[in-house]
Parts: C-alpha cells; sequence; structure tokens
C-alpha cells in the first residue's frame, strides 16, 4: 500500500510540475517573448510527443520568431508520421502563406480539400482547421462539399454562422431557415442569431433581406415557421400591428391557442403602443374559448384604458369594473381583478374606504398564504398613501411572514423601508436597505442601494436633514399621485438648497414628473441641467440615459439621442444603462445589432 502511495504521489508531483511549466511558457508566449515560451514548449514535447497542444505550441513559437523553415520541417516530419490527419495539410499550407509563398499555401489547402472527395466525414475536422486561421471561404467550400456528396451530412448551422461573417447576409438567413426546417428545436438559436442582424429599423438591408426571404418562403411553402418568424421580425421592428396580423394567421391556422396574441398585447404595451394593444386584447375577448381566458383579456384591456383615460372617462371605468365583478363574481377567482379595482378606488378615485372594505372582504375568503400577501400588499399601500404609516408596517411585515424566502417578501421588506422613509426615519430605512442591496431580485437590490445613497449622501453635510425631509415628503405626494404637488414642493427645495448635495436629486424627480405630465421640455431642462453641473456624480449617467430616450422616444431628436446614449457608452461604462444604450446607439445609426 505504501509503494502504491508512494508511486501516487510521485505522478500527482510530476504532473503539478508540467502544468506549472506549462503555464510558464503560455505566460512568455502571450507576453510577445517567443525564445522563452519555444525553449520551455520543446522540453515539455520532448517529454510528451503525442501531445498535439504542445506540438501546435512549438510550431506557433517558430512562426512568432519568423523561423519557417523549422516550423516546416516539424510539420512535414508531423505528415509523414500521422496517417490521414488532413489539418496538418492545412497547418503547412498557413505556413508557406506566412512566407509569402501563396501558390504553395493554396496547393496545400486544395489538397486538405481533395480529402473530402474520399471521406466527406472528415469535412468537420478540416473546416475548423481552416477557420482556426480564419480561412472562411475554404472552411465553406468543405462544408458545402460534403453536404453535396453526403445528403446526411448536415452543416447548415456552421454554415450559416460562417456566411454571416462573410457578410452573405441571405445566404446565412437562408442556412438558418433550413436547419429550422430539418429541426424545430433550432429555432431560439436561430432567432438569437437573426437578432445579431435585424434591428429596428424596417427599411435596413439586412430586414429587407430577411423579410423578402421569408414572404418567398411563405409562396412556396405556407407553413406555420414563416408566419412565426414574420411576426418576430415585425416585433424587432415595433410594428406590432403586422405583428398581430402574422399571429392572427397562426391561430386561425394552428392549435396554439391565443398565448402567442396575449404575448403579443403585452409587448406592444410595454413599448408604448396601447392602440394597438387595445386592439389585440378585444380580438382575445372575441375568440377567448374559456371563461377565465376572457377575464384575464377584459381585466388587461381596464388597465390598458386607465393608461390613455383622464379622469373625464373615470366613472365609465369604474362602470367597466363592475360589470366585469357581476359577470364573474367576487370570489377567489377574481382576486387580481378585485385588487385592481381596489387600487383604482384609492389611487384614482380618492375612494379610500371603499377599496379598503372591498380588500378586507375579500381576505376573509381566502385560504392561500401567497393570495392574502396579495391582498395585504394593496392594503398596506392604501394605508401609506393616507399616511398612516404604522398600520401599513404591520401589514408588511405580515407579508414577510406570510410568504418568506419569496421575491414578494422582499418587495413588502423594501416597502418597509419606503414607509419609514416617507415618515422621516432615515436610519431605520437605511438598516432595511443595506440589508437589501444583496437582494436575489436585481431590481429590489438597485432600488435599495439608489434609496441608501440617497439618505447617507444628505445626511452627512446636514445633520437636520431638512432638505431630505422635503424631499421625502415630495416622494409621498408623487406615490399619492399629487405629482403638481410634488413638483412644487421640489422646486421650493431647489430655492432654499441650492448648491446642496440634494439638488442632483431634485431635478431627476422633477424631470421624471414633468415626463408624466408630458410636459417634455420642462423633462429636458431638467436632465441638461445635471448633466451641466454634476455630470461627474452619481446621476449622471441616468441623466444622460433618459434624456436619450426622451429626444428617441417623445422629442423626435434620433441626433441628439444618439449623442447622450454615446455620452453613457464612453464615459459610463459600468453604469445599468450601458447595455441599453449601446443597443439603441446602434439601432439609430442603423448598425446590425449584435
Amino acid at each position: 500500500m505504501r509503494y502504491v502511495l508512494t508511486i501516487f504521489f510521485f505522478i500527482a508531483a510530476n504532473f503539478s510540475m508540467l502544468a506549472q511549466s506549462e503555464q510558464l511558457a503560455r505566460n512568455f508566449f502571450e507576453q510577445g517573448e517567443f525564445e522563452k515560451a519555444l525553449k520551455i514548449y520543446k522540453q515539455l514535447l520532448d517529454k510528451n510527443p503525442s501531445n498535439p497542444v504542445l506540438f501546435d505550441k512549438v510550431v506557433s513559437s517558430y512562426q512568432q520568431l519568423e523561423d519557417f523553415e523549422e516550423a516546416e520541417a516539424l510539420l512535414y516530419e508531423k505528415l509523414q508520421n500521422t496517417a490521414n490527419n488532413p489539418a496538418i495539410l492545412i497547418d503547412l499550407g498557413h505556413n508557406f502563406e506566412l512566407k509569402g509563398n501563396q501558390e504553395k499555401s493554396q496547393q496545400f489547402y486544395r489538397e486538405a480539400l481533395g480529402v473530402i472527395e474520399a471521406r466527406p466525414n472528415y469535412a468537420y475536422s478540416i473546416a475548423r482547421s481552416f477557420e482556426k486561421y480564419n480561412l472562411l471561404d475554404y472552411a465553406a467550400q468543405a462544408y458545402e462539399r460534403s453536404m453535396e456528396l453526403d445528403p446526411e451530412q448536415n452543416y447548415n448551422l456552421q454554415l450559416a454562422r460562417i456566411y454571416g461573417e462573410q457578410g452573405k447576409t441571405e445566404s446565412m438567413f437562408s442556412n438558418y431557415l433550413d436547419l429550422i426546417e430539418a429541426d424545430p428545436q433550432f429555432f431560439s438559436i436561430a432567432s438569437r442569431e437573426f437578432s445579431r442582424y435585424v434591428s429596428e429599423d424596417a427599411t435596413s438591408e439586412a430586414n429587407l433581406i430577411f423579410r423578402k426571404l421569408l414572404l418567398k418562403k411563405l409562396q412556396e411553402n405556407p407553413g406555420l415557421l414563416y408566419n412565426q418568424l414574420l411576426s418576430w421580425l415585425f416585433v424587432q421592428q415595433k410594428e406590432y400591428g403586422k405583428a398581430f396580423s402574422q399571429e392572427k394567421a397562426i391561430y386561425r391556422r394552428g392549435n396554439a391557442g391565443l398565448q402567442g396574441i396575449i404575448n403579443l398585447a403585452i409587448i406592444a404595451r410595454d413599448n408604448g403602443d396601447i392602440e394597438t394593444s387595445k386592439e389585440i386584447i378585444a380580438y382575445v375577448i372575441e375568440e377567448a374559448p374559456s371563461e377565465n381566458l376572457v377575464l384575464r383579456a377584459n381585466q388587461l384591456l381596464l388597465n390598458l384604458e386607465l393608461e390613455t383615460t383622464s379622469k373625464k372617462d373615470y366613472d365609465e371605468i369604474d362602470q367597466d369594473f363592475q360589470d366585469l365583478l357581476l359577470r364573474f363574481g367576487s370570489g377567489v377567482n377574481t382576486l387580481s381583478l378585485q385588487v385592481d379595482y381596489a387600487n383604482f378606488l384609492a389611487f384614482k378615485q380618492g375612494q379610500n374606504e371603499k377599496a379598503v372594505a372591498l380588500l378586507k372582504d375579500l381576505e376573509e375568503k381566502l385560504t392561500s398564504e401567497f393570495d392574502k400577501a396579495q391582498v395585504k400588499m394593496a392594503l398596506a399601500d392604501i394605508l401609506v398613501m393616507e399616511e398612516k404609516f404604522n398600520e401599513a408596517l404591520i401589514y408588511y411585515s405580515q407579508i414577510q411572514k406570510l410568504v418568506k424566502n419569496d421575491e414578494f417578501s422582499q418587495n413588502a421588506r423594501f416597502k418597509v423601508a419606503k414607509t419609514s422613509y416617507y415618515k422621516g426615519d432615515f436610519d431605520w430605512a437605511k438598516t432595511q436597505l443595506d440589508v437589501l442591496k444583496s437582494s436575489t431580485s436585481q431590481l429590489i437590490a438597485n432600488d435599495a442601494m439608489e434609496l441608501s445613497l440617497l439618505i447617507a449622501d444628505n445626511s452627512t453635510e446636514d445633520s437636520t436633514q431638512a432638505a431630505l425631509k422635503q424631499y421625502a415628503r415630495a416622494d409621498l405626494l408623487a406615490f399619492q399621485q399629487k405629482d403638481s404637488e410634488a413638483i412644487k414642493v421640489l422646486q421650493e427645495i431647489l430655492i432654499a438648497h441650492k448648491g446642496e448635495k440634494i439638488e442632483d436629486e431634485v431635478l431627476l424627480k422633477l424631470a421624471k414628473l414633468h415626463e408624466k405630465q408630458q410636459d417634455y421640455r420642462e423633462a429636458e431642462s431638467n436632465y441638461l441641467q445635471i448633466i451641466n453641473e454634476y455630470n461627474d456624480d452619481i446621476l449622471a449617467d441616468n441623466a444622460n440615459f433618459f434624456l436619450a430616450e426622451l429626444y428617441a422616444n417623445y422629442l423626435g431628436e434620433p441626433e441628439k439621442a444618439k449623442n447622450y446614449y454615446e455620452q453613457i457608452i464612453f464615459n459610463f461604462a459600468d453604469s445599468i444603462y450601458f447595455v441599453d444604450a449601446r443597443k439603441n446607439f446602434r439601432s439609430l445609426r442603423g448598425d446590425n445589432i449584435e
């Protein structure tokens, strides 16, 4: 046993030394010290002559040192001692190409391709060897010839990727479509690749090629696949009405149900196309095969109506809520609808007592702890709006006990911190927020960090926290949907606390409230003031990104939008808005989106 252990430790120690030597050689190679790297790689190869990685590194080291003769000698020796390895032919061809002998290099490349004539199944390894040296034309030829010789071979995925890199957009799209036709499971992979080339711009070359190809395929073979891909394309282009036409065709001809159409309505809503979303939901209501789906669709339609109507329409919306509850009842099955109605009564109609009574009556009917938590959350939010903070805190605490370890519980904890902040208990609020910075929900974690920083930044210099108290008051007024009053308080802060640390926070809050009131020029002015006066502070990336969005989506000034997206890209690489800014910038510029 002791003898076996001795051998084991000897082998382990030897392996460790080899690994360390290889890492040292790799470091020298990466640092450009090729002579030192070559010396170690040669020693390692002498001990492990059959190791292909070490062989390649020795050859690469010679080539980096421009000692092409030594590399050539090694490769010829390898070729003579290795049967049926066309990769060595490609390596030799590449070595001759480095020497400037194009004729000889192409001779070896053609010889490697010739192997496929007798052995089509060698195509993959041969093509990969060509790709190693970025010889994409040869790699494509390898795959194409193999598929010609043996129809059982399928390299559409590899060819599509190569065609994309070569800029052969139509061939790339066509190969991906062939791939999906053969196996629908590739749909998600292909759509990810399509999104690298397709942009929001319907007039871009890639979009036009893809649309033309899909319409041609649909005429030749009217399968659902092409309706699905056309719908996907129109969604990328934010042409939700056209996508809706394709989804209706899919629904009428297939067995997929209405979920795809409902998803499209939600996408349209989230991207601001409320009217198309309403049209889609109206269609769902007409076609819905079940009462439950009719209920869900009507509820979604009511919420959409609330986003586009004013106070003069509230009586009509109230009646719509009542009609739905009369039709579907006020039991557990309409829980979500009743919570929405209670929020409408409290936050839009000012009928707090009626809203609370509805929710308490609903709570008595519930047995599910999660359902109870939903109702308690709505009750607590209304109590915060009424400034009954202590009662609200009791409900939020109950929620945390009801649904432990759930994101809903973390949201309740965040609302505990926010309520404490509203009532001016900043120390306790910050304690809660600091715990939530590590929340599993990125949204909650980000919100917690922002509010914690707000409290910390505005408590150090001002021990009385006077400005922070006023700001919290404005924040509460905004929550109560008293936007005009909130704006007034924020403007008072700007006068009374001009030049203090809270000023950029106030300007950002003002901008968002002005946006909500569709006073876009005032919002623009607030964002520009942050950028001009506080561009080195923590909210600078927010201001640049929101201003870019304002120009792109509401003010119709894409050139200005590009400028502020570009500010995020070049000056705020660690911003949470970086990815969206880069995507939106490239879309406005007409790039293919990576």
